[in-house]
Parts: C-alpha cells; structure tokens; sequence
C-alpha cells in the first residue's frame, strides 16, 4: 500500500504542480479582468437574484434557479469545508487560508463563466432533462469533441474516486465513530441506503432534498462557528495577523506543526480551495444547466454566489476557529482536528462536538448526493440514457466500501481526478471567454434600457 501511495503522491505532484495552479488561478484573473470585477460590483446583484422571484424562472429546466443553485451547494459544500480545512492549514500553515481566500475570489468569475455557459450550451436528453455542463460546452461552443469526451471520463472519475464517494463516506464514518462510537460499519450501511433512496430519484429528488437540508446546514455551521469566534474574540486578531504574515513568510515549526514554505502554503491553500469551491473544476455548471431560467448571465451571477458562500464564509469560518484555538499546530490532523478546535473553543466541550459531527455529516452527505448527479450527466453524455441505471448502481456500491479504504490515498486520488477535470474546463473557459464577455455586455445593456423606458 506504501508504494502505491508513494506512486500516487508523484503524480499528484506532478498535475497539481506550478502550470496547473496558474491555469486555475490565471483563469480566473483574466475572467475577472475581462469583466471588470463583476464579482465585486454584481456580488450584491447575484445575491437579489438568489432570493427574488423572476420571470426567468418560467424558462426551459426541470428544478429554480434557487434548486440549481442548492445542489451545487450541496455537492461543494462538503467536507472540503471542515476537513480540508484542516488539512490545508497542517500542510501549509495558517497562511493556507488567505490563498483559499485569494483562490475563491478569482474564483468567483470563473464560476460565473460556467454558470453562464452551461445555460447557452445546454440541451435537452432523450429522457426530456437537461443536459448541460462542460462537455456541451466544448462540444457546441469550441467544436471539439473529444475534449469534451475526455472532461465527462474524467467528470466520472471525480464522482466515482475523488469528491463524490470515498473523501465523503471515509470523513462520515470516522467522525462519526471519534464523537459517537458508533462502528463504522453501521454507519456505512445508513449512509448508503440513504444516498440510494435519494439518488435513483434523479435530479428532481436530489434539488429537492438540497434545497431543504443546504440552507439549514450552512447556517447551522456558520452560527455554531461565530458563537466560538465572539468567545475567543480577544485572540482573533493575532489570529487574522498570523494568517496574512504566513502567506508571505514561512510559517515555523510549532507543537505538532512541522513548518511550511510560502510555496507550501500556496499549493495546499488553492488545491484545497478548488476542493471545497470547486471553481474551474467544471461540476457546477452541470446543476446549473438544469435551472429554468431563459438568461445565461442571471444564471452566472446566481452560480457565483455559490463560491462565496462556500469558501469566503463557510470555509473562513473553520479556517478561522482552528487558528484563534491554537489547535492548528496540535498532532491532530482532518475531521480530529476541527473536532478538537470546536470541543475547546466553547465552554459547554460537548456542542462543539455535536456543530462539527452534525455539520459534516450533513455537509458529506449532500455532496455524496450531488455529485452523484454530475457524474450521472457524463455518464449521459458519454453512453447515452441507457447508461445512466448502471452507472447509478455502481456509484452506491463505491460510497459502501469508502468508508474503509485509507484516508491518505483517499485524498491523493480526490487531488489527481480534480486537477484532470479541471485542465479541458479552464481551456474551454479561456476559449470561449469571448462569448462569455458578449453575452454579459448584452445582459447588463438590455437591463438598462429596460430601467429607462421603465423610468
């Protein structure tokens, strides 16, 4: 098992290496360049359309625009946001965070591009749903076909190896069994008649346990998290100094921390960030796609908003209870940590152990569920309706055995299929960066012709 983990890491290193990093992130400056910060000046913008009712939402689409938008949640806010956290910060020291902040942020306008694309390019399957995501895109938008094929492999990859299955199912159990002691063998079999019920209902089934359980999660978590914050608020700004001095300095060996070079903390901050956020992996777009709505642009902004509130917010939020703590440079490591972060921080040990169990359960189990819809539309698009059934079946058999496969190669897998999923999506968005540009130009335009005759 050594070797195989020790072969996994080179390529891990490899793919995840300085060209991808700067694909990731060189995209979304150049996006955001291209569309004059959107993220920043159409954020309060993106977040009115969240919540209002439009006449967009009598468009083509099976679930709202708001249910697209939950079920992306659901499938990015996962256990990146607790465990992969942790793992940044242990890895790449508290530094790790200001370059998940710095990721999410260019991030955003990546995340609008797709949002954007995958309501222009999307179609209509045999079984009457839509289809959309980063294989139509390349398809019908850069006209090259196997690309696209090659996006939807590695798309089933990522629901099968990486974010889907084995990262999530893996956290569940073992927090579970730390906080309960329940084996993780009963755990496995609940969680997985669970994700089956749901999941062989489709998209319908899938919007509709998200749109009710994603709003709760996150605000449970968020306030849990800002209870522990406003505890410990004396320490909170050395905390926030620590984070800005470490991304630029390396960070010193302390306690169970071992050190870290700046290079370490931006590796271990975006790769991790892309993890929770999953901007420029290409997955959102495919649940965005199955939003009624008749605007691409209104759609885009919507999708945006799903970064911010993942990682600006969410992820912020752990990120910041493990370093006021000081339990970032402690021997612990992944969900043990954060678990160890929120027992301390409060003064009643065992809530903070209930918000970090309960939150990952919820958080895991929502992205079990929604990216089971993704790879589900690259197995559509790929084999057709037919192969749709199978690729189910197959899909709760891997979340079953997650659970006990090592958490090291868990990770390592989860890195390699992200960063292939990632490379023909960014090069999608880059080519078609001109139509993205024209369509919001054309948005934003009519809407202020619109406001005029209105006046």
């Amino acid at each position: 098992m050594e070797q195989i983990i020790n072969v996994l890491n080179k390529i891990d290193s490899i793919v995840w290496g300085p060209a991808l990093l700067i694909l990731l992130v060189g995209t979304g400056i150049y996006l955001t360049v291209r569309l004059g910060l959107l993220q920043v000046f159409k954020l309060p913008l993106a977040i009115k359309l969240l919540f209002a009712k439009d006449d967009d939402d009598n468009g083509d689409g099976d679930v709202t625009s708001f249910a697209a938008l939950c079920t992306a949640l659901a499938a990015t806010i996962g256990t990146g946001n607790i465990v992969g956290v942790a793992t940044a910060i242990k890895m790449g020291g508290p530094g790790a965070l200001f370059w998940m902040w710095m990721a999410a942020f260019f991030g955003m306008a990546t995340k609008y591009a797709e949002g954007l694309l995958a309501i222009k390019y999307r179609v209509t399957d045999k079984n009457g749903q839509m289809s959309g995501g980063p294989m139509y895109y390349i398809e019908k938008g850069l006209g090259i076909k196997w690309m696209a094929k090659l996006f939807a492999l590695f798309g089933i990859g990522v629901a099968y190896f990486g974010i889907g299955t084995f990262a999530q199912i893996n956290s569940i159990t073992q927090s579970v069994n730390v906080a309960f002691n329940v084996p993780v063998v009963v755990t496995s079999v609940i969680i997985t008649i669970l994700v089956a019920l749901v999941t062989l209902g489709g998209i319908q089934s899938i919007s509709k346990v998200s749109e009710l359980v994603v709003p709760f999660m996150a605000i449970f978590y968020v306030v849990g998290s800002v209870i522990i914050l406003i505890y410990n608020a004396s320490v909170l700004p050395g905390a926030i100094a620590l984070i800005i001095k470490s991304a630029f300095t390396p960070a010193a060996a302390a306690g169970g921390f071992l050190g870290a070079t700046v290079r370490q903390a931006i590796q271990n901050g975006i790769a991790r960030g892309v993890f929770s956020n999953e901007s420029g992996l290409g997955s959102a777009p495919i649940a965005a796609a199955a939003a009624r709505t008749k605007s691409c642009v209104r759609q885009g902004l919507i999708s945006m908003t799903g970064t911010f509130f993942d990682t600006i917010v969410i992820c912020t939020m752990t990120g910041l209870v493990l370093i006021s703590t000081g339990v970032w440079n402690s021997d612990l490591q992944g969900a043990a940590m954060t678990n160890q972060a929120f027992t301390v921080g409060l003064p009643i040990p065992v809530i903070g152990k209930l918000i970090v169990t309960i939150g990952l359960i919820f958080f895991a189990f929502t992205t079990i569920i929604g990216w089971n819809y993704y790879g589900e539309r690259c197995t559509e698009y790929l084999f057709g309706v037919k192969g749709i059934k199978p690729y189910r079946y197959i899909f709760i058999f891997l979340v079953a055995i997650g659970a006990f496969l090592k958490l090291d190669l868990v990770w390592i897998l989860a890195d390699i299929v992200n960063a292939l999923m990632a490379i023909p999506n960014l090069i999608a968005l880059i080519g078609l960066s001109g139509v993205i540009v024209a369509e919001t130009k054309s948005y934003f335009n009519q809407q202020k012709q619109d406001k005029k005759k209105a006046a």
